[in-house]
């Protein structure tokens, strides 16, 4: 058949040329073309993702590999098909390979704007800076002529992964287990500073508790103590005006005593107990008797005392049980002849 019918999806922007001019053009057509002088262009509008990896070296001379994806769409279909074949068959497929270097040169592209930016970074500055280097490169691509030239605009620049070698990701990831193991041991540190810091302060709260505690029991007890010499002060003060007091009544006692003695003082012992209540008691004067006697023993050579005297001398209750009439006794003195001595 010299008839073809084609129809076209709204992404795709179809073309059709007869005789090297565009007859017809526009997204989602249909339309019968003879086959024999026509020649169908159908550019995809939609957006496309294209993965990438490519290695580069850093400013301090490490490799890394950049992973990621560039997505694009076509803005202008006619410029791109002014430079790449996107002619298809009448089965609906690219007569050439034009349409897959499209995503190799905007990868080529993106390559290259990303090797300055890795360049002025060192390996560290590369890992974690992501961002930088996607917002660059996207800026780059945005202002590229060749990408311009294209009729393409590129939608995003995304790094999925920025891998040093194995020997240096372990060096790094060794640097950065010690600074996290350095960090660690500050932490410790510093908790066990604080603890130490806290038990100060408990230790001295406590010392200050103590210290208070002391200075009331200290108070408490001078309290105590001056209660008691309080206390002893007026004891003594009472002992002293009762010692006054006794002197004073001593001294009254002995001057009344004095004065009634006063009168008597002179007077013979013998004349005051002959003047006394007792001194007309019998058994008194036998004493006294007896007593004179016995100062003038020299003088006497023979006592005869009479059993009536001594029984009279006698307490009642020594007395017998049929005792005799009380009747005087005899007592006879004879005096020593001065020649028997």
């Amino acid at each position: 058949m010299f008839f073809g019918y084609m129809k076209s999806t709204p992404t795709t922007y179809v073309m059709q040329y007869r005789d090297g001019e565009v007859v017809r053009e526009g997204a989602g057509l249909s339309f019968l073309y003879w086959k024999p002088a026509t020649t169908l262009v159908a550019v995809p509008l939609s957006s496309a993702d294209v993965p990438f990896a490519f290695n580069e070296v850093t400013r301090d001379f490490q490799p890394v590999t950049v992973q990621g994806q560039l997505t694009y769409r076509v803005d202008d279909p006619r410029k791109l098909a002014g430079l790449l074949d996107y002619s298809i068959t009448p089965s609906g497929r690219h007569r050439s390979e034009d349409p897959e270097k499209l995503a190799d040169r905007l990868v080529q592209a993106a390559q290259v704007r990303a090797r300055a930016v890795v360049q002025s970074l060192s390996l560290r500055e590369v890992l974690v800076q992501s961002d930088l280097l996607e917002a660059r490169v996207l800026a780059g691509l945005a202002d590229a002529e060749s990408v311009k030239a294209l009729g393409v605009h590129v939608m995003a620049f995304s790094v999925l992964s920025i891998a040093p070698t194995p020997e240096m990701a372990r060096a790094l990831e060794a640097a950065a287990r010690e600074g996290l193991q350095r960090e660690a041991d500050e932490a410790i540190y510093a908790r066990r500073n604080a603890a130490v810091e806290q038990e100060r302060r408990i230790k001295e709260s406590e010392l200050a508790t103590e210290l208070v505690v002391e200075e009331r029991q200290r108070q408490i007890r001078e309290a105590k103590m001056a209660a008691d010499i309080s206390v002893e002060e007026q004891r003594a003060a009472l002992m002293e005006r009762w010692v006054q007091n006794e002197r004073q009544s001593a001294d009254a006692r002995a001057y009344t005593l004095e004065k009634t003695l006063e009168p008597v003082r002179n007077m013979d012992w013998k004349t005051l107990l002959a003047t006394s209540a007792n001194g007309g008691d019998p058994a008194l004067n036998i004493a006294l008797a007896f007593r004179e006697m016995g100062e003038n023993a020299e003088r006497i050579g023979e006592l005869n005392v009479s059993p009536d005297l001594l029984r009279s001398l006698l307490p009642s209750s020594a007395a017998p049980p049929n005792p005799r009439p009380n009747k005087p006794g005899r007592a006879d003195v004879h005096p020593i002849d001065p020649r028997d001595r």
